[in-house]
């Protein structure tokens, strides 16, 4: 279940240094941001936060933006951060924004990946347009990845998964992995960092599904 309207969670986004503000202003400067030139990763629909902030800790040399919609959510992601163990990141920073404002916020080219992880499958056909793995949201990263840049996608919902591989086609983009059981495929399991929903529904016996897709 979504976090929602925690008393004081805007403040605390609003004061934190790692929480951009006025983001639309820096379109195009995240290498000022961040203060070098290292490549851009943001995952869309970070939670808690537990899964960019491991990443930024095992990969300095790459830059991490989490991104969430919810304030009450991305305010646990900023006490994960204020823990001892990742206080002292400097390549990772956190938006709170809705995900089809992408291009307002990074310039083409601009972000190497994309996770999604365990997004809201959204189940109702006419809501198929809000799901972060619609051919509506190829079609806004397509305006901010690199050339060679990828999308990553994790969840445990077989409609979900079955229907984001259909857009992946539909969308004109090309699968470069998928499996639907990723903790029992060795290749695609490789370096895998979970997310707090990854460890919940995998100790349920869920199987978790996994596909990188990049453009044609």
């Amino acid at each position: 279940m979504r976090l929602r309207n925690i008393p004081g969670a805007d403040d605390v986004i609003k004061n934190h240094p790692t929480a951009i503000k006025n983001v639309k202003d820096f379109k195009g400067k995240w290498d000022a941001i961040f203060q070098n030139e290292h490549p851009i990763h943001i995952e869309i629909g970070m939670g808690k936060g537990q899964f960019i902030l491991n990443l930024a800790k095992q990969n300095p040399h790459v830059n991490y933006v989490g991104i969430e919609r919810y304030s009450s959510v991305l305010l646990r992601a900023l006490e994960k951060y204020d823990t001892e163990e990742f206080c002292e990141l400097k390549n990772v920073r956190f938006i709170c924004m809705d995900a089809m404002e992408l291009p307002e916020v990074f310039e083409h080219g601009e972000v190497a990946k994309i996770y999604l992880n365990f997004s809201d499958p959204w189940p109702k056909k006419r809501h198929a347009r809000r799901r972060l793995t619609s051919t509506q949201f190829f079609a806004q990263y397509d305006k901010v990845l690199t050339k060679e840049g990828v999308v990553e996608f994790k969840t445990d919902n077989r409609p979900l998964f079955e229907f984001s591989l259909g857009q992946v086609e539909e969308a004109g983009w090309r699968l470069l992995g998928k499996t639907f059981d990723l903790h029992h495929d060795e290749q695609m399991n490789e370096g895998n960092v979970m997310t707090e929903y990854e460890e919940k529904f995998s100790s349920m016996g869920n199987p978790i599904h996994k596909l990188i897709a990049t453009r044609k």
